[in-house]
């Protein structure tokens, strides 16, 4: 399928769907606010597999994973028809091609992976359109179809060549001032290397939604934010996330905290058996001037580790970085990061942040409870200010990882990833 093509398809989907809705007030707002955006996406991936530790391929352990690929993705969103209820559209059109990537370095995540055995391959290309219909009343809105979505108790991946999205229907609610209200259920989940609509699942175990609650309540002139989540992954598991986030100046300093819980059982029928994990993390920050420090302390207890949809991110846990979440059974980690913007040289755009995370107390099993790992990671980015190129975005992620037997690959990392955003209208 083409870049044409995929754009095609949203756009006939879009109109289509527009045609249905109910136009009897003046629909300036559904086309004088809209936005379409088209990013241009190019990202490398190489993960060098170290002592052994890789998966086996072609007959023989894997030395590395590693694909290239060129994505096109199409973000559309009409405003709202005028009126007491308004109407619109979101379209999300995306589709990736391989530019590089053998038979024996599949993998990287970037490209769907085909085949079995000795003849498995990554896809040349693969896309699909996401179309989402929205009805808006007052500061209450919702969502019925397809869309990218990023909520603390299930979080869409957007990690490599296309975004991970969800099907289903959403509300929103912003009446009442610094209190935001969500609802909803997802039945369907197109993974980040996937271009199809799958059922929601756990760990290969399908089941037919997910349904999600919370709120989230802003004070304190918005420097505090108390957050409290429900999600439950019909008769397989149920989610309860409480979360604290602080911001205070003191002086030329920010001092930052970000607190969390997390208290995941078995649900119903229990599908994937019993389950149980408890998080307590939390994350203290310092900025001063272009610089900031960022210390992490994060503890897994229960029989299993951290819970989540099949594909969605990690990015609840304060320790989830570019290679691990240092999420397993009963694991304990810590990290310290520093980050620097050099606009204060006088190169506004360019960042550079590096982090060292160390997680042990790993349960690898019954008889094994002391397994450790460490990460190693750095990123160096720059977004052109001005010019031809404005906003374009480049990104370098360089990683190290190493892990005792059972608990994961020891490897060697490098992304390089290039985002230009182009306005459409």
């Amino acid at each position: 399928m083409t870049p044409r093509k995929i754009i095609s398809l949203g756009l006939i989907s879009a109109g289509s769907m527009a045609l249905a809705l109910p136009f009897t007030a003046h629909a300036e707002g559904f086309v004088d606010d809209a936005k379409v955006n088209l990013n241009l996406r190019n990202y490398y991936y190489n993960r060098n597999f170290l002592n052994h530790t890789g998966p086996s391929v072609q007959g023989d352990d894997q030395g590395q994973a590693a694909e290239w690929a060129q994505s096109f993705i199409l973000d559309a969103r009409s405003g709202y028809t005028a009126g007491t209820v308004g109407f619109g559209i979101d379209v999300l059109g995306m589709y990736a091609v391989k530019l590089d990537g053998g038979r024996g370095t599949i993998g990287s995540g970037l490209l769907p992976t085909h085949g079995a055995g000795n003849d498995r391959h990554a896809a040349d290309d693969f896309g699909r359109t996401a179309v989402a219909a929205k009805a808006k009343v007052s500061k209450t809105e919702l969502k019925v179809g397809e869309w990218f979505a990023v909520l603390p108790v299930l979080r869409a991946d957007d990690g490599r060549a296309l975004p991970q999205t969800f099907k289903g229907g959403q509300i929103t609610s912003n009446e009442i001032e610094g209190l935001s209200l969500y609802g909803g259920r997802f039945n369907g989940n197109s993974q980040r290397n996937d271009a199809s609509l799958e059922r929601m699942s756990y760990s290969g175990v399908n089941t037919n939604a997910f349904d999600f609650a919370g709120g989230e309540f802003k004070f304190n002139e918005k420097r505090t934010m108390v957050g409290l989540w429900r999600g439950e992954l019909n008769d397989i598991y149920r989610q309860n996330y409480l979360q604290l986030t602080h911001s205070q100046p003191v002086g030329d300093w920010v001092l930052g905290a970000n607190l969390g819980y997390v208290n995941t059982k078995d649900d119903g029928s229990s599908k994937a058996g019993d389950l149980d994990n408890k998080v307590y993390q939390g994350s203290f920050s310092a900025k001063t001037g272009m610089n900031t420090f960022t210390v992490n302390y994060q503890k897994l207890s229960g029989d299993n580790k951290f819970i989540k949809v099949d594909g969605t991110s990690g990015g609840l846990l304060v320790n989830d970085g570019f290679t691990s979440a240092f999420d397993g059974v009963n694991e304990r980690s810590w990290a310290i990061r520093h980050d620097y913007n050099f606009a204060a040289l006088g190169v506004p755009g360019l960042s550079l942040m590096n982090r060292y995370t160390k997680g042990d107390n790993v349960r690898v099993s019954a008889t094994n409870k002391d397994g450790e790992e460490w990460a190693r990671e750095t990123e160096l980015a720059y977004t052109v200010q001005d010019g031809t190129f404005k906003n374009l975005n480049i990104r370098w992620r360089n990683s190290d990882v190493r892990r005792d037997t059972g608990v994961g690959v020891d490897a060697q990392e490098n992304r390089l990833i290039i985002n230009y955003p182009l306005s459409i209208l």
